[in-house]
């Protein structure tokens, strides 16, 4: 198996978890004191990281530009996430957000230049559906 298909998959695996675990916190306590307990975990993986490189990390200072936003986006909507998940049926939030490599693709489009073949942009017209279908019936009692 191809390291980056194991690694794949072990990410695929992980982020089910991730998708599950906020909605039993958010049924304890509110979002934004979730995510800062969300932090502390992933503060203990990183601290592991440092431990793995010697606390020597690389240094660029666009790389280190783009990592901080990075880190910035993705606690911004795992608070949007979890504030999300603590007032709907999470099968729908988690499916709906999960559906965020269409901003990915567009950005990579407009920005990188990547091109995009036409079963692309029709799987990328599915996944709009997609997301109507999911979002549509979500106040109704009988869930449409």
């Amino acid at each position: 198996m191809p390291t980056w298909l194991l690694y794949s998959i072990l990410a695929l695996i992980i982020y089910g978890f991730w998708g599950f675990f906020p909605k039993l916190a958010v049924n304890y306590i509110r979002p934004m004191s979730a995510l800062i307990y969300e932090v502390s975990g992933a503060l203990v993986v990183g601290i592991c990281c440092l431990l793995f490189v010697d606390f020597r990390p690389d240094f660029n200072p666009r790389g280190v530009l783009f990592a901080v936003l990075t880190g910035i986006c993705g606690m911004l909507g795992t608070l949007f996430f979890f504030a999300a998940a603590s007032k709907g049926k999470i099968s729908v939030v988690v499916s709906l957000t999960a559906l965020y490599p269409l901003i990915t693709i567009f950005l990579a489009a407009v920005f990188l230049k990547e091109s995009l073949s036409v079963k692309q942009i029709i799987g990328m017209v599915f996944a709009l559906v997609a997301i109507y279908l999911l979002s549509s019936g979500q106040n109704s009692p009988y869930g449409n």
